[in-house]
C-alpha cells in the first residue's frame, strides 16, 4: 500500500493573486505508481485516510470518504451537510505541480495546488 501525505495550497484567485500558503489540504490517501488514488487500496485503509483543512487561522479536520454517489469528498462531521465534493478526484494525478478544484462549504469552488507528496507508513498487518 503506498499511503501517501498530498499538500495542496490555494492557487492564485481574485482574492489571493499570489495563492496562499495558509489555505489549503493536508490529506492521506493510497496512491498508484502513477499518482493517482488507488480506489480499492482505499477500500482497505479509509480510517487512515484523514484530512487537514487551514483557512488563515481555522482548522477542520476529518476524512477522505467516497459518498453515495461514488464521487470523492473531504467530511469533517457525520453527514453530507458539510462535505467538500472533490471535482474529478479520480482523474486528478497527485505531483506536485498539479491543480485540483474542491467546493468549500461555502458552495464556492477553488483551485488548489499540489505542493507535495510524501510517504505514509502504514502499520503492518
Amino acid at each position: 500500500m503506498n499511503l501517501k501525505l498530498i499538500r495542496l495550497e490555494l492557487a492564485r484567485n481574485k482574492d489571493f493573486p499570489d495563492g496562499s500558503s495558509a489555505h489549503g489540504y493536508e490529506f492521506r490517501a493510497p496512491l498508484r505508481a502513477d499518482g493517482h488514488i488507488e480506489v480499492e487500496g482505499w477500500k482497505d485503509i479509509a480510517q487512515l485516510c484523514t484530512a487537514h483543512h487551514f483557512w488563515g487561522n481555522d482548522d477542520e479536520r476529518g476524512q477522505l470518504i467516497r459518498t453515495r454517489a461514488h464521487q470523492w469528498a473531504f467530511s469533517y462531521i457525520p453527514g453530507e451537510d458539510d462535505d467538500e465534493p472533490i471535482f474529478r478526484f479520480d482523474s486528478h494525478v497527485f505531483a506536485p505541480g498539479e491543480y485540483v478544484t474542491i467546493t468549500e462549504h461555502d458552495g464556492e469552488d477553488y483551485v488548489f495546488k499540489v505542493i507535495s507528496v510524501s510517504d505514509v507508513p502504514t502499520p503492518s498487518a
